[in-house]
């Protein structure tokens, strides 16, 4: 029976080194997802309000744009991650990639998708400094963590 893989996706090394090991290591029969969970910034562009300070007002277009751009790097990494795995032998029908705006946050979100039938997330381990990942937690610990009926795989 094919695997259902769930990959976590941004445009880090680190998560293009969790699609590698996927296209290396799982059976080419395998349907995969590209999962990018957007940050919920992109709700500031459409903010219009007379209490906003004008100094937000005056960089609220130049922050739209970066938004936009962020976008369109994410979609390219997609396309870039998909290409390798269809090198690697994958059918380009059993990839799909998947963005959406984040709703509980990207731990809890990926969590959520995971639960729809999949039986692998595989995602790249965040190299945050060692003060930071005691106090936050890194978005590769919380998934390990809080993972149930789903195998996780942290690639390094």
């Amino acid at each position: 029976m094919a695997q259902n893989i769930l990959i976590a996706f941004d445009d880090s090394e680190n998560a293009m080194r969790a699609v590698e090991f996927v296209a290396r290591s799982f059976k080419t029969d395998a349907k995969i997802t590209l999962f990018h969970v957007l940050q919920d910034t992109a709700a500031l562009c459409e903010m219009h309000s007379p209490e906003l300070t004008e100094y937000f007002i005056a960089q609220q277009s130049n922050f739209c744009i970066l938004e936009a751009q962020k976008r369109k790097l994410i979609e390219g990494g997609l396309q870039k991650a998909t290409a390798l795995l269809v090198k690697a032998g994958f059918p380009e029908d059993n990839i799909k990639s998947k963005i959406e705006v984040r709703k509980a946050g990207v731990a809890r979100d990926l969590l959520s998708l995971s639960q729809s039938g999949f039986d692998v997330i595989a995602m790249g381990r965040r190299g945050l400094s060692g003060i930071k990942e005691f106090f936050l937690g890194s978005v590769s610990q919380k998934v390990f963590n809080a993972a149930k009926d789903v195998s996780v795989l942290i690639v390094n």
